[in-house]
């Protein structure tokens, strides 16, 4: 069992220290230190560290590492996780793996460290010589040392490096275990298996084969376990997420984005068409055979609250809506009494928050309960002593239990995969759930063919998608180097591959770059749970400035310089402007937005939701005119509209990528001056063909990020593996 990083001993035996330029590696402490400052390092990275300083000038392969750190986890991919630890160092030495000053990367056989080190060893005696080794000023590893005193001082205290790390370790597990739990896996997928919902005898579990569990087009399977082969029961091409089976374990229950809404459908454990059970029911589970707790929309927008009533939507009761009228509580746990429910719940800004505790006897806003991170999943132990939780924790999603009703949040795995879902066992000794890794890069397609362009690191797009400069030479996205870390804003020449932070050392939540590609504007967190916007030159000929007071998000450049963001007001979101020094605030359209979702090139347009005035129905996404003309719809139901960096074109997706299939966009030509074509007057539907609006083209990439025309263009490629897994408690 692996934990995230490792405590001294209170009485720690005399050990060894490794410097290197301003750090230095103390072994007794288990720690890193730069400057005189202990650094936050997770275990495994650090032991990385001890292995590849310990043998410093030598080549240490990946099958070494593999076989000394990871030999015991045969669940976890080595591949992944060495990745991820050599990430993470670097990122902490702020080492480039382009230009390493530390760091040497042997392609296609390992790493080897490079920068001079100079080792002390305290009172360790050696036996026979009386030495006690001390401090040695070695600039490399000597093939022929100079003097004995000097190797015996190196191996004395690599030895005692190493092994005092590795017993530090195993005092800190003696007297800090957590839960021992064992892994057995359920699914063998050379792809994905998310998801996990089990039947009430615990005897078969239903899944989504696919890397998403959240509103995805993948297709849900049925496996008997432990054993049985997996049955597909599924042939639907909608957005879908949430199984849930019936009380007596016939029928799959499963939440379904449609042009007018969330509806809950079923399907047999056998295959088959599926029902419409619900309309505007989301994330439906039964508290018994007739009565239901599901998530519906109140008024025009997206605001989703939790409810109970039957089938027949008779006995309606209101059980938790979020303050926020954007926030959206998709999902529901219901505690095995039917007093309570765990709440998972899309915040104003589109992020996911902690989980929250609710009372299922009369609408309350309930408290925040489980990790301070975002959680998507919950469930109880069957007397309902424990509440459990998969929650995103400084970058990684892993399990976690507290007990009920007063407990602390407890984590139950670690290591470099990462588990997503959680189902329990009617027995309440053992979880189900997905457990796996993914990495993300950015691709782009040109005339040359398709190749991936970003260096080390996760790119985050959920906040702000990439974006090519108005020369379309280089790509802008934002990038995670260490998970937890935060994000950078990176450039990459699209020619060469040669790859840079633009600002480094600055975390940013969003950012747009300006009509000449010569500012950028950008949010970054603030204290209190703020936000605060700034406005920077590319080049960093001057410092960045700050953009008003505190508040706002979504930055885009807007017409005659003035800086576009999103502000929450009373719970609701509106869009507004103002100039770079913060003068001439002022609000841009009179009705609030569901989210904001960029801004043409002329800056003549935003692409944004607005809520509907139709009762229960979904926001529509519009292109809305900053003159002030009239907006036009343009899908059906949500979709992601983007402009081409030169205006000649907007992409809208109408078919999202999925394990089969890498989606689809139409690329919609548009006369001079951004001129918008006639949609159809509904909107466009998903899966559209060209011939829905004139002069279209498909393109074969759904979620991309356009460029010049259709044929140039990037997207973030998203690898991901993940398998089912039974996880057994004490």
């Amino acid at each position: 069992m692996a934990v995230p990083e490792v405590s001294p001993a209170s009485s720690p035996p005399p050990g060894a220290d490794y410097e290197f330029r301003d750090f230095r590696l103390d072994c007794r402490r288990f720690e890193l230190v730069l400057n005189g400052r202990p650094l936050r390092v997770e275990r495994k990275p650090l032991e990385l560290l001890i292995l590849l300083v310990s043998r410093r000038g030598q080549l240490v392969t990946r099958a070494e590492i593999a076989e000394r750190l990871w030999s015991s986890k045969v669940f976890v991919d080595t591949e992944h996780g060495i990745n991820t630890a050599i990430r993470k160092l670097r990122h902490l030495l702020h080492d480039d793996p382009d230009d390493p000053h530390f760091i040497q990367t042997v392609t296609g056989m390992g790493y080897r460290f490079i920068a001079p080190v100079s080792a002390t060893a305290a009172a360790v005696s050696t036996p026979g010589t009386g030495l006690s080794a001390g401090r040695t000023d070695e600039q490399a590893v000597p093939a022929a040392p100079r003097s004995h005193g000097k190797l015996l001082a190196w191996t004395v205290a690599m030895v005692a490096c190493i092994g005092l790390a590795f017993a530090g370790i195993a005092l800190y597990r003696s007297r800090h275990r957590p839960p021992e739990v064992r892994f057995t896996q359920l699914t063998d997928f050379t792809d994905s298996a998310v998801g996990p919902a089990l039947s009430p005898d615990g005897r078969m579990v239903a899944f989504i084969r696919g890397g998403d569990a959240f509103l995805t087009p993948d297709q849900i399977y049925v496996k008997m376990l432990p054993n049985g082969e997996a049955k597909r029961v599924t042939d639907d091409s909608r957005l879908k997420y949430g199984l849930a089976f019936s009380p007596d374990g016939s029928q799959i229950a499963y939440t379904v984005l449609e042009s007018s809404g969330f509806s809950t459908y079923e399907v047999s454990v056998l295959g088959g068409e599926p029902q419409l059970l619900l309309r505007n029911a989301a994330g439906l589970v039964w508290l018994d055979e007739h009565q239901l707790l599901f998530s519906e929309i109140r008024g025009g927008g997206l605001h989703m609250g939790v409810v109970t009533a039957t089938a027949a939507r008779t006995g309606l009761r209101d059980i938790y809506f979020p303050a926020h009228e954007r926030g959206m509580a998709h999902f529901s746990f219901p505690s095995p009494d039917g007093h309570w429910a765990l709440v998972a719940e899309m915040q104003g800004d589109s992020s996911w928050g902690q989980c929250r505790l609710v009372s299922l006897n009369g609408q309350n806003s309930g408290r925040v309960v489980g990790p301070d991170g975002a959680c998507m999943s919950a469930g109880w132990s069957p007397n309902g002593s424990w509440m459990y939780f998969t929650a995103w924790v400084q970058g990684s999603s892993h399990l976690w239990r507290q007990a009920f009703p007063e407990g602390s949040p407890e984590q139950l795995t670690f290591g470099p995969t990462e588990e997503e879902g959680v189902a329990v066992e009617p027995g309440g000794r053992a979880l189900i759930t997905s457990v796996g890794v993914y990495e993300s890069a950015i691709w782009i397609h040109d005339a040359g063919g398709e190749r991936p362009l970003s260096s080390e690191g996760e790119v985050v797009d959920y906040s702000s998608p990439p974006s090519f400069s108005p020369d379309n030479r280089i790509l802008y996205y934002l990038l995670e180097r260490a998970e937890g870390s935060g994000a950078e804003l990176w450039r990459t020449e699209v020619d060469t591959g040669k790859s840079e932070a633009v600002f480094p050392g600055i975390f940013m939540m969003a950012y747009d770059l300006s009509p000449d590609g010569k500012q950028v504007v950008y949010a970054t967190a603030a204290p209190g749970g703020s936000t605060q916007l700034w406005l920077a030159p590319v080049d960093r000929s001057s410092p960045a400035a700050k953009v008003g007071a505190r508040g706002g998000g979504s930055p885009h450049f807007g017409a005659h310089g003035q800086i576009l963001f999103q502000q929450a007001e009373a719970n609701t979101n509106y869009l507004e402007r103002m100039n770079p020094d913060g003068s001439h605030r002022s609000r841009v359209l009179p009705y609030p937005l569901v989210d904001f979702q960029g801004v043409s090139p002329s800056r003549n347009w935003i692409t944004a939701s607005v809520p509907r005035t139709t009762q229960n129905d979904l926001a529509s996404v519009m292109a809305i005119p900053l003159d002030g003309g009239t907006p036009r719809r343009i899908c059906a139901g949500y979709c992601i509209a983007r402009w081409s960096t030169d205006g000649r074109f907007l992409f809208v997706t109408v078919e999202a990528p999925s394990r089969t299939s890498p989606g689809r966009s139409l690329a919609i030509p548009l006369g001079p001056d951004e001129i918008l074509p006639d949609f159809p007057p509904g909107g466009i539907a998903p899966l559209s063909k060209p011939n829905v609006v004139t002069g279209a083209q498909s393109v074969a990439r759904g979620n991309l990020v356009p460029g010049k025309d259709p044929e140039h263009y990037a997207w973030v490629n998203t690898t991901v593996h993940r398998n089912l897994y039974r996880i057994s408690l004490p």
